[in-house]
């Protein structure tokens, strides 16, 4: 009878001193984190997009509205009756003396007028007047029929009741420019969190490429906040980058702590982060995910403050853009960055972006489909 013999099970020691590796609960995070970021080198466009095109907006919109001379109001009289008199009141006015003066039939004048050449026409109206036609829909429209007015009442010998002085003034802090900056500021963040994780997202989905982590022990929300995070890496380049620019071109005064700077931008950027994630976290293709991204970033491109004021807008409508993330986001740099304002003094603009965040990736993780 023959007896099987036993195979020796042979074991391999570890080594001293070495505990066996383990993975911790946040490792598959930071995996995808820097594979995320590796993924950013063979993508030249987001540099452009992410911090090159902002600065030249910055440039471009700043010199545009640099400060300098407001242009002499351009003004068309119109060829009949006493138009002579009142060409030469305006040539002659030490009130206001810099006028573009055309004269022109009244034909012309008025076409030109409507299509913007003019800001005002002036009409002898038959006696020994003038009538002027102006829209009160355009400021600079407004503006010429009050300046022409003056100075063709104080040519013809008016004088003024009160002695008045006018004080120019254009501080760092107040320009255009530096309600500019921060506005750029949000957007950017609002734009690169909106495009850079939702586009990315169904980029990947249509390429199947989310099919094959579905077979790895990845979690969901791993995945999910490593897409957001690499963000708030560039989040700080960017803000870097565009009020350096700003201080170094246009002189802006930075008065808040660059710490609560910081902190603000990667709220920004976490809340349109978790948007992002949520208009994309269905969608199949990527005319469906750029026709929801456009939906939700239109209506803060025109109400919240970014290129202009939303106190413009009617006062039953502010409580609805406030409460916009954007809003919130720019109102808070604007307060920071121009004013100096403590984050503690605005928690309600913090708790705004907070709560868009929170359950906007609340949303996306629910709801989020790998394929």
């Amino acid at each position: 009878m023959r007896v099987a013999q036993e195979t020796p099970v042979t074991t391999t020691s570890l080594p001293r001193g070495r505990p066996p590796k383990r993975n911790g609960p946040w490792s598959g995070y930071t995996h995808l984190l820097m594979a995320r970021m590796l993924e950013l080198k063979r993508e030249p466009e987001v540099v452009f997009w992410v911090f090159v095109f902002p600065l030249l907006l910055a440039l471009g919109l700043g010199i545009a509205f640099r400060n300098k001379p407001s242009d002499a109001p351009s003004v068309a009289i119109v060829a009949e009756g006493a138009s002579e008199r009142a060409k030469s009141l305006l040539e002659h006015s030490q009130r206001q003396p810099s006028f573009k003066i055309q004269m022109q039939n009244a034909e012309d004048a008025r076409k030109g007028f409507r299509l913007g050449k003019y800001d005002l026409v002036i009409e002898p109206d038959g006696k020994s007047g003038f009538e002027y036609r102006y829209d009160p829909a355009r400021p600079e429209s407004v503006l010429a029929k009050a300046e022409v007015d003056d100075a063709l009442q104080a040519a013809a010998g008016r004088k003024d009741a009160v002695a008045t002085t006018a004080i120019t003034s254009s501080e760092p802090g107040s320009r255009y420019i530096d309600f500019l900056i921060p506005g750029l500021l949000g957007m950017n963040l609002m734009n690169s969190g909106m495009w850079g994780i939702g586009f990315a997202l169904v980029d990947m989905r249509q390429r199947k490429l989310l099919k094959r982590y579905v077979g790895t022990p990845m979690r969901r929300g791993d995945f999910l906040l490593a897409l957001m995070s690499s963000r708030l890496i560039l989040m700080v380049i960017e803000i870097g980058l565009l009020l350096v620019f700003g201080m170094l071109v246009f002189h802006m005064r930075v008065l808040g702590s660059l710490f609560s700077i910081t902190l603000l931008g990667a709220l920004g950027a976490i809340s349109f982060g978790s948007v992002g994630l949520l208009t994309a976290s269905r969608a199949q293709k990527i005319e469906s995910v750029s026709g929801l991204i456009n939906l939700v970033m239109m209506p803060m491109w025109i109400f919240s403050g970014v290129f202009f004021s939303y106190e413009r807008f009617p006062s039953l409508i502010q409580p609805l853009i406030k409460a916009l993330p954007l809003t919130a986001l720019n109102d808070a740099l604007r307060a920071s960055i121009l004013e100096g304002t403590p984050l503690l003094h605005q928690w309600p603009r913090v708790l705004v972006l907070i709560l868009w965040g929170g359950v906007s990736f609340v949303l996306a993780v629910k709801w989020f489909r790998w394929t």
